[in-house]
């Protein structure tokens, strides 16, 4: 199956996964996507990803394990795209926002990687801001 956009197609499998309690996900893996979900992972938003190469395939897997607090209440309550690809989104330093006044994150592509929006604060540069996570 073809897909436009493959990091909304990999939000909307994490926030589907999420709404039936699912411990993990999979999807096809790229770089930008493993890229996310290392940032995930450094947030407390999952608990682990894995890449799996299969045999006869030539595209890599990307597994997810979904993190949960207490009783299954999911540490992701929600998850949005900001940039697509009909419409890119790109904001300077100074531009990039606080989500949920700060209980959330900003996911942003910048010249030195992917990153979220306080670290890019912190580094000073700007990107294209990929989605928010809360």
């Amino acid at each position: 199956m073809s897909v436009n956009d493959p990091i909304a197609d990999m939000l909307t499998r994490i926030r589907n996964a999420v709404a039936a309690r699912h411990d993990s996900v999979s999807m096809p893996a790229s770089k930008m996507k493993v890229a996310i979900a290392k940032v995930l992972k450094e947030e407390g938003f999952i608990k682990d990803y894995t890449v799996i190469q299969q045999e006869g395939r030539p595209q890599a897997e990307l597994r997810i394990e979904l993190n949960y607090l207490g009783r299954k209440q999911p540490a992701i309550n929600g998850l949005q795209r900001v940039s697509k690809p009909g419409l890119r989104v790109y904001v300077q330093k100074r531009q990039i926002p606080r989500v949920y006044g700060g209980l959330g994150i900003a996911i942003l592509s910048t010249p030195k990687g992917v990153m979220t929006g306080q670290q890019a604060r912190r580094e000073s540069v700007g990107g294209e801001l990929l989605c928010y996570v809360w």
